[in-house]
């Protein structure tokens, strides 16, 4: 998280298949919608304490310690999903130790749900606001986890580019909680963008607030504010669609 989602998100990628199915399900001019889903052999009650338990799954390349020991989750609403930053004591150099707020629970439904909002990443720089939704169920082959993350609010990314980069970085840490669980499903994979297309997205997004001072036509007020299509070769969905979040859930108020 020290450098850009977008650039963070392209190495790792391109260099394998993740083993979950994954798509941007929707993306607008402030806001874009990521789902990913998975069926491990691991029962809802091992799966859950496995979901809770970051530090055992979450990709160190994604913390801003760079190292996913340093990792908490606590599983009750107002809970922290934290990250420790260890003080630094060597010779000519001293820190205090520090910490990182990455996202807040609110909702924690043991073996069925957990809901936490935040902002990840570079998001966490923009007023934008991000909620993340893992829903468990029961499948035939052993147990549904998916996996929804709706971000919305002005950010300085370009959203259909930001869109495709955090779907490859939560597509990564999904995978790694099921590789943890036992894997059923697989391989789906979403390509990250590639290193040109990125560097492009950081231009733009830089570029954004100079073109605001200026005077935009009619039609290009029109085309910002239509929603953006996907290109089919950018995400692939070659299986089936992944179950919304609500049929994961079912209905939460009954016992």
């Amino acid at each position: 998280m020290r450098k850009s989602i977008i650039s963070i998100a392209v190495a790792p990628l391109a260099i394998c298949a993740v083993p979950v199915q994954a798509e941007v399900v929707e993306v607008g001019q402030d806001h874009f919608i990521t789902r990913a889903e998975a069926v491990v052999e691991a029962d809802p009650k091992a799966t859950w304490l496995a979901l809770i338990s970051p530090a055992r799954w979450w990709s160190s390349e994604h913390t801003w310690s760079a190292d996913a020991a340093n990792l908490t989750l606590t599983p009750q609403a107002g809970g922290c999903f934290c990250e420790r930053i260890p003080e630094v004591n060597e010779p000519g150099r001293f820190t205090l130790e520090g910490s990182v707020e990455h996202m807040r629970v609110v909702q924690a439904y043991p073996e069925v749900a957990l809901r936490m909002v935040g902002a990840l990443g570079p998001l966490q720089s923009e007023p934008v606001i991000g909620v993340l939704t893992v829903a468990i169920s029961e499948a035939e082959e052993g147990t549904r986890i998916v996996w929804e993350y709706n971000v919305g609010g002005h950010m300085r990314y370009p959203a259909p580019v930001i869109s495709r980069a955090v779907d490859g970085v939560m597509n990564l840490q999904l995978s790694g909680l099921s590789q943890l669980l036992g894997q059923v499903m697989g391989p789906d994979a979403v390509p990250a963008a590639d290193a040109a297309e990125a560097a492009e997205a950081e231009d733009a997004a830089k570029a954004e607030d100079a073109a605001e001072t200026g005077a935009a036509t009619a039609s290009e007020t029109e085309a910002q504010d239509a929603p953006v299509s996907i290109d089919p070769e950018t995400v692939i969905d070659e299986g089936p669609r992944a179950s919304s979040v609500e049929d994961a859930f079912g209905d939460l108020s009954d016992g």
